[in-house]
């Protein structure tokens, strides 16, 4: 979009083309990253109208939208939800097997949310059968209190 477009008209825009994306791809689901910050409130406003938009153009389809905080995003991407743009898309590069190096950093945090909520939609197993069967644990602090406990039996000398 032109920089001296309108921003009502940059909206409508979003709007349009992301009902074209919609038309083309008959996606099932949108997820999309939530804004949580900005140093700067008016663009943090200006995202969130944006957003709005393409929010707006999947629900006027019957389509159901998922919101995601970056921090998850980077913590089902990269295992640490402090990642840097630049460990997410090379994360998303081993992942997916892909090479990401041609998109923007903007285009592979897309593709991160798009692969985050991969993960959360998962579908469950088909029978109780395949579930993996959980075995009682101990907590951390039982599992301590026994350590020591038998540290103490096998070396009686070191008691306090």
């Amino acid at each position: 979009m032109k920089a001296t477009d309108s921003h009502l008209l940059r909206l409508s825009q979003i709007f349009q083309k992301t009902q074209e994306l919609i038309h083309e791809f008959k996606p099932d689901e949108l997820a999309i990253e939530a804004p949580f910050f900005a140093l700067n409130v008016q663009s943090l406003l200006k995202l969130g109208r944006a957003q709005g938009a393409a929010i707006a153009a999947a629900l006027s389809q019957e389509i159901p939208v998922f919101e995601y905080f970056p921090k998850k995003v980077k913590q089902a991407v990269t295992g640490n939800g402090n990642a840097s743009k630049q460990q997410v898309a090379a994360m998303l590069h081993t992942l997916l097997q892909t090479n990401v190096s041609d998109l923007s950093l903007d285009a592979t945090d897309a593709l991160g949310v798009a692969y985050c909520h991969f993960l959360r939609h998962q579908p469950y197993p088909k029978s109780v059968e395949s579930i993996p069967k959980r075995t009682k644990t101990r907590s951390t602090r039982s599992k301590k209190s026994e350590a020591w406990t038998q540290f103490l039996r096998t070396n009686p000398g070191r008691q306090l």
